[in-house]
Protein backbone atom coordinates (compact mmCIF):
# COMPACT_ATOMS: atom_id res chain seq x y z
CA UNK A 1 0.00 0.00 0.00
CA UNK A 2 1.36 3.39 -0.91
CA UNK A 3 1.80 6.23 1.55
CA UNK A 4 -0.62 8.40 -0.45
CA UNK A 5 -3.32 5.70 -0.23
CA UNK A 6 -2.83 5.52 3.55
CA UNK A 7 -3.02 9.30 3.90
CA UNK A 8 -6.13 9.46 1.72
CA UNK A 9 -7.94 6.84 3.81
CA UNK A 10 -6.80 8.52 7.03
CA UNK A 11 -8.19 11.82 5.74
CA UNK A 12 -11.47 10.21 4.66
CA UNK A 13 -11.81 8.54 8.06
CA UNK A 14 -11.18 11.82 9.90
CA UNK A 15 -13.73 13.56 7.64
CA UNK A 16 -16.25 10.81 8.46
CA UNK A 17 -15.67 11.43 12.18
CA UNK A 18 -16.31 15.14 11.64
CA UNK A 19 -19.65 14.43 9.98
CA UNK A 20 -20.68 12.16 12.87
CA UNK A 21 -19.60 14.68 15.54
CA UNK A 22 -21.59 17.39 13.74
CA UNK A 23 -24.69 15.17 13.77
CA UNK A 24 -24.59 14.84 9.97
CA UNK A 25 -24.94 11.06 10.00
CA UNK A 26 -27.33 10.84 7.03
CA UNK A 27 -25.09 13.20 5.04
CA UNK A 28 -22.15 10.93 5.92
CA UNK A 29 -23.90 7.93 4.38
CA UNK A 30 -24.47 9.87 1.18
CA UNK A 31 -20.89 11.20 1.10
CA UNK A 32 -18.82 8.23 2.27
CA UNK A 33 -20.75 5.08 1.30
CA UNK A 34 -20.92 3.45 -2.13
CA UNK A 35 -24.31 3.01 -3.76
CA UNK A 36 -24.17 -0.75 -3.08
CA UNK A 37 -22.57 -0.46 0.38
CA UNK A 38 -23.21 -3.20 2.93
CA UNK A 39 -23.59 -2.36 6.63
CA UNK A 40 -23.86 -5.02 9.31
CA UNK A 41 -24.37 -5.03 13.09
CA UNK A 42 -22.51 -7.90 14.77
CA UNK A 43 -23.84 -11.17 13.28
CA UNK A 44 -27.22 -9.75 12.21
CA UNK A 45 -28.15 -9.93 8.53
CA UNK A 46 -26.49 -7.13 6.56
CA UNK A 47 -28.35 -4.16 5.11
CA UNK A 48 -27.43 -3.80 1.43
CA UNK A 49 -27.43 -0.56 -0.53
CA UNK A 50 -27.01 3.10 0.37
CA UNK A 51 -30.76 3.81 0.20
CA UNK A 52 -31.65 0.87 2.47
CA UNK A 53 -28.97 1.98 4.92
CA UNK A 54 -30.32 5.55 4.90
CA UNK A 55 -33.77 4.17 5.81
CA UNK A 56 -32.27 1.99 8.57
CA UNK A 57 -30.27 4.91 9.96
CA UNK A 58 -33.31 7.25 9.90
CA UNK A 59 -35.22 4.64 11.91
CA UNK A 60 -32.38 4.47 14.43
CA UNK A 61 -32.07 8.26 14.67
CA UNK A 62 -35.80 8.53 15.37
CA UNK A 63 -35.08 6.72 18.69
CA UNK A 64 -32.44 9.28 19.76
CA UNK A 65 -33.47 12.31 21.80
CA UNK A 66 -30.00 13.74 22.48
CA UNK A 67 -26.44 12.83 21.47
CA UNK A 68 -23.98 13.25 24.31
CA UNK A 69 -20.71 11.64 23.26
CA UNK A 70 -18.81 10.27 20.28
CA UNK A 71 -15.18 9.61 21.20
CA UNK A 72 -12.77 7.72 18.99
CA UNK A 73 -10.33 5.88 21.26
CA UNK A 74 -8.31 4.02 18.61
CA UNK A 75 -8.03 3.98 14.82
CA UNK A 76 -6.07 2.22 12.13
CA UNK A 77 -5.64 2.22 8.38
CA UNK A 78 -4.56 -0.71 6.22
CA UNK A 79 -4.81 -1.64 2.58
CA UNK A 80 -8.32 -0.46 1.63
CA UNK A 81 -9.52 -1.03 5.19
CA UNK A 82 -9.97 1.13 8.27
CA UNK A 83 -11.01 0.40 11.82
CA UNK A 84 -11.90 2.52 14.76
CA UNK A 85 -12.95 1.99 18.33
CA UNK A 86 -15.53 4.37 19.69
CA UNK A 87 -17.44 5.20 22.84
CA UNK A 88 -20.89 6.72 22.38
CA UNK A 89 -23.54 7.98 24.75
CA UNK A 90 -27.01 9.25 23.94
CA UNK A 91 -30.44 9.61 25.49
CA UNK A 92 -33.25 7.62 23.89
CA UNK A 93 -36.57 9.28 23.15
CA UNK A 94 -38.06 7.54 26.22
CA UNK A 95 -35.37 9.16 28.42
CA UNK A 96 -33.22 6.04 28.81
CA UNK A 97 -29.46 6.71 28.76
CA UNK A 98 -27.59 4.52 26.25
CA UNK A 99 -23.87 3.73 26.37
CA UNK A 100 -22.18 1.81 23.53
CA UNK A 101 -18.56 0.85 23.04
CA UNK A 102 -17.85 -0.62 19.63
CA UNK A 103 -15.30 -1.38 16.97
CA UNK A 104 -16.11 -0.52 13.36
CA UNK A 105 -14.28 -2.17 10.45
CA UNK A 106 -14.76 -0.65 7.00
CA UNK A 107 -13.58 -1.84 3.59
CA UNK A 108 -13.06 0.96 1.07
CA UNK A 109 -12.93 1.21 -2.70
CA UNK A 110 -12.37 4.42 -4.63
CA UNK A 111 -12.63 6.54 -1.49
CA UNK A 112 -16.02 5.11 -0.48
CA UNK A 113 -17.02 2.48 2.05
CA UNK A 114 -18.24 -0.70 0.38
CA UNK A 115 -18.63 -2.83 3.52
CA UNK A 116 -18.86 -1.82 7.16
CA UNK A 117 -19.38 -3.99 10.21
CA UNK A 118 -20.02 -2.90 13.79
CA UNK A 119 -18.88 -5.09 16.65
CA UNK A 120 -20.40 -4.28 20.04
CA UNK A 121 -22.16 -5.81 23.00
CA UNK A 122 -25.88 -5.49 22.24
Amino acid sequence: MSTSTTITLQNRLEDLFSYIREGRILDAITEFYAEDAVMQENALPPTVGREANLVREKEFLSTVKEWQRFDVTARGVGEDVTFYETVMDWVATDGTPVHVEQVVVAKWQGGQIIHERYYHNP
